[in-house]
């Protein structure tokens, strides 16, 4: 069997793989990031203020919901790749897989970055005016709303392709 043929025989398997590997790695490297970011300027408040951290824990868990997203699209995906049994997807829904988990992957591996600053900021808030911490929750959350429309559009595509 040439590499062309394997490919064209199994490219189906290795694109909706590949489309997986993207949504979990992408939007997995973006909550790391995000997390990092917001977490430095947590340990710094805590270093001051320890009694802090359930109100800094809010906020550096936040980017972690894009590598989630990622994950879940992965699963799903796999049901319908027949990684569990069942036929392996041709090489046209393949590529149809691959680019259905395109949304989830970018938009969470760059809302994740993005969220993590805004919730970097809601830590100062947080030192300067605690009671107005969740003034910088809401800021935050609305970073989340561009990873939540890529999950969605991607659990459409990855569900309704055929």
């Amino acid at each position: 069997m040439t590499w062309i043929e394997f490919f064209v025989d199994k490219g189906g398997l290795i694109f909706a793989l590949l489309g997986a590997a993207l949504a979990v790695g992408l939007a997995g490297i973006g909550s790391a990031k995000g997390i990092g970011i917001v977490g430095e300027a947590a340990s710094g408040l805590m270093t001051e203020e320890p009694e802090k951290f359930g109100s800094t824990f809010i906020l550096v868990a936040l980017p972690g919901t894009q590598g989630l997203y990622g994950f879940v699209i992965a699963l799903l995906l796999f049901t319908r790749i027949g990684i569990f049994g069942g036929d392996a997807p041709t090489f046209e829904l393949g590529l149809k897989y691959l680019m259905a988990c395109l949304p989830v992957a970018l938009a969470g591996w760059q809302s994740a970055i993005a969220q993590g600053k805004v919730a970097a900021a809601g830590v100062q808030i947080l030192a300067k005016r605690p009671n107005d911490v969740m003034k910088g929750v809401i800021y935050a959350v609305m970073v989340e709303t561009y990873a939540v429309l890529g999950f969605v559009a991607s659990l459409f595509m990855v569900l309704f392709i055929k």
